[in-house]
């Protein structure tokens, strides 16, 4: 779980660059990312609404499990 710092932080990145501060909060393979991509290329404010929504709302380790890893996550044999 992240501290109050680290959350206002990616909160002050997703208003300037709202992908950048989702990839920093849940990884840039995830699904999370790929939806803020979209709505910021289709909109600037969507995408800060959304980012926001994703870095405060969305609890990343509830989510986190095999069949929903990001892409990068390495398995262990």
């Amino acid at each position: 779980m992240a501290n109050g710092c680290e959350i206002c932080c990616e909160i002050m990145i997703a208003i300037l660059i709202p992908p950048l501060g989702v990839c920093l909060r849940h990884g840039c393979c995830t699904t999370e990312f790929m939806i803020c991509l979209i709505l910021t290329l289709l909109g600037y404010v969507p995408g800060i609404i959304y980012a926001l929504y994703a870095i405060v709302y969305v609890d990343r380790d509830q989510f986190f499990d095999e069949y929903r890893r990001p892409l990068f996550y390495a398995q262990s044999p």
